[in-house]
């Protein structure tokens, strides 16, 4: 399974999965209680309950870039147009927006 932690400006917001079910993400409880709790996209609101989908949801996948820089990310990193997750882990961690996508690193990082 590959996941990510999802901030939006310096806040934790939630963890983004793709597992062979498809994909999944589920707000922070603390993100949740925080007065500054935003929704991060109109399409996935505030909720507690955890959103899955059979393809990348489109608000994550709209993070990718495209393009030449596209061509230039699946060439450096040897990642596949197709493995859209992937590319999302590599390309999104100080993308344009308030939202960072940033891998899971380690054993100590599968609690949160």
């Amino acid at each position: 399974m590959k996941r990510a932690k999802v901030f939006v400006g310096e806040a934790f917001a939630g963890v983004l999965t793709e597992d062979d079910m498809g994909y999944g993400f589920q707000y922070a409880p603390e993100y949740l209680s925080s007065d500054e709790a935003r929704a991060i996209s109109l399409t996935l609101p505030l909720t507690d309950k955890p959103y899955k989908s059979n393809v990348l949801f489109p608000f994550f996948d709209g993070l990718i870039p495209e393009g030449w820089l596209l061509d230039i990310a699946e060439q450096s990193w040897k990642i596949s147009a197709r493995d859209r997750f992937s590319l999302l882990l590599a390309c999104c961690k100080d993308c344009i927006g308030n939202v960072s996508v940033i891998p899971f690193e380690g054993k100590e990082d599968e609690d949160v």
